[in-house]
């Protein structure tokens, strides 16, 4: 208890940073931040370029505590240090080369273009986790870009990285939303029309932020002995428990990626959440949901829908396609990983490993979701769940209110059967976006009586099913609209509604009458409107 009260009462600036990635990797420190290719390395030591007037905006309390770091001032060397303005003697601030494809196309070298790694904290309970300054300044990977990062995406960054967490979705973290002080010039949806926004920066965390192609670009250049050194550093820091690195423990590890895959995108396709940008590049070697850029919750359920307006052509990266997407991108990942091998056939396994592990998941959670746990109607129950998609998706269903306030409706079905057609109706009617009385409705009211005469099969009491399908089902999520109302809120200077959200959010599964506006459907003045239906790559 000593150390950890002495790690809580630890100013950011003052902490002392472990640098394993620098200290075990081959990088180059040449300081030049000039866009360039890099070949050869897995890293560049850059630092960030200060900002005009670092002021805390945000912070997250928990993590801050499981880090061992205090809150600081909203103006200070603290906040100085998580602006980048400060870099402190312990800290050896690097941007990592990688590359990847996007949007089906193999993009070449890219790296963390606009993200500068400080380090890593060790936390409280012994635990290493490396932090990194999103909108830092250029770095070697900027390309044309300038390094930056608006209020408007950062904003959504940090609150979306906590709220992922709270909801129980494998993801890294964000401990602290900054102001610049400066404008960066931004074309939201790259139509000619730039404007200035306010700067932000993000300090994300995580225990690594290596991804897909930092493996991918080693192999297109040929840099094979980078390429094993990478995933023996992995592998010893992050995956331990598999062993000494070897061709064995290789294919071991591989397995191990496509199960944490598996169960991320379980994680998003329960909750209703849409990624947005699933390139190569945007996927964590540790199964973490990154890189917080055109995301979007399920409002009316529908499998084509994507927020990223690049996407629209093609819709690749649409909520129905995140499982197909991923299984595609561990392949990309396995084909980077073929010279460590001997066989690289048997790197298929991991995809079935992929493929069994997220059907069984996803089986597992949509019955929880549905209150349903008798063993004794498998097959009844895997046609009830085939056909919910398209019953939902006709009825035009608010996905999180549908099963938030199925949650309410199924015991009421056991306790008041005979009110059963009008508790279904109201069930549909309330949550749907559909005009009352679609002949989509319906459909959805048909699949419903069949939940009902199914979970009447179950042995336990109406509120132990309540309680269970509660903790399944958030009432809260960061629908893009209200994201939008704190972006707007918090560009006037006005955080309240931010510090709103983020109190909110930390309990998505508790009631909490007294935010019940929170949990509304998305208003119609929403539908359209930018940062609320839709949104670009761009920051």
């Amino acid at each position: 208890m000593e150390i950890q009260t002495q790690q809580l009462e630890q100013e950011f600036d003052q902490a002392v940073f472990q640098n394993s990635f620098v200290e075990e990797l081959r990088g180059e420190a040449s300081g030049n931040k000039s866009p360039r290719q890099v070949p050869g390395y897995t890293y560049s030591r850059v630092e960030p370029t200060p900002v005009q007037d670092p002021h805390l905006l945000a912070w997250s309390d928990d993590l801050a505590a499981f880090l061992g770091v205090a809150k600081p001032a909203e103006r200070g060397p603290a906040v100085a240090a998580l602006a980048g303005n400060l870099v402190t003697q312990s800290m050896k601030p690097f941007a990592a080369r990688y590359g990847g494809h996007q949007f089906g196309n193999w993009a070449g070298q890219l790296g963390d273009g606009r993200a500068i790694s400080l380090g890593e904290l060790t936390a409280v309970d012994g635990t290493n986790w490396e932090i990194q300054l999103k909108g830092a300044g250029p770095t070697p990977y900027s390309r044309r870009a300038d390094g930056r990062a608006v209020l408007r995406s950062s904003l959504r960054e940090f609150l979306c990285s906590e709220a992922m967490h709270y909801l129980g979705v494998p993801t890294t973290r964000a401990l602290s939303l900054v102001g610049t002080g400066d404008t960066v010039v931004r074309d939201m949806f790259y139509n000619g029309n730039p404007q200035d926004e306010p700067g932000a920066i993000v300090a994300r965390v995580a225990p690594t932020f290596i991804r897909f192609g930092n493996f991918q670009i080693m192999v297109a250049t040929g840099e094979l002995d980078n390429l094993r050194a990478l995933a023996d550093y992995v592998i010893r820091h992050h995956y331990p428990e598999l062993g000494e690195p070897s061709p064995e423990v290789y294919l071991k590890w591989f397995d191990e990626i496509c199960r944490r895959t598996a169960v991320m995108i379980a994680h998003w396709q329960s909750v209703g959440f849409v990624h947005g940008v699933m390139n190569t590049d945007n996927m964590s070697i540790l199964g973490l949901t990154i890189d917080y850029g055109p995301y979007g919750w399920l409002e009316p359920y529908d499998p084509d829908w994507t927020p990223n307006t690049t996407d629209f052509g093609y819709r690749r990266y649409a909520f129905g396609q995140q499982p197909n997407v991923a299984l595609w991108n561990l392949a990309q990942l396995g084909r980077a990983l073929t010279p460590l091998v001997e066989n690289p056939k048997e790197l298929n396994a991991g995809l079935e490993v992929y493929a069994e592990t997220l059907a069984k998941t996803q089986h597992a959670m949509m019955l929880k979701k549905l209150g349903l746990t008798s063993a004794t109607a498998q097959d009844a129950d895997q046609s009830l769940l085939e056909a919910l998609p398209q019953a939902l998706t006709d009825a035009e269903m608010d996905m999180t209110l549908f099963f938030r306030n199925l949650s309410h409706t199924a015991p009421a079905l056991l306790t008041r059967p005979e009110n059963e057609e009008a508790l279904l109706r109201d069930l549909v009617e309330a949550n749907s976006y559909a005009p009352p009385q679609s002949q989509g409705h319906g459909a959805l009211l048909q699949w419903l009586a069949r939940y009902a005469q199914r979970l009447r099969q179950e042995t336990a009491g109406p509120e132990a099913i309540r309680e269970s399908m509660l903790s399944a089902n958030p009432k809260y999520v960061l629908r893009n609209y209200l994201a939008q109302k704190a972006i707007d809120a918090a560009a006037t200077g006005d955080l309240s509604y931010l510090n709103t959200l983020m109190q909110v959010l930390k309990t998505p599964f508790a009631e909490q009458p007294e935010h019940e506006e929170l949990a509304a459907k998305r208003p119609e003045w929403a539908r359209h409107k930018p940062g609320c239906a839709t949104l670009s790559c761009s920051s």
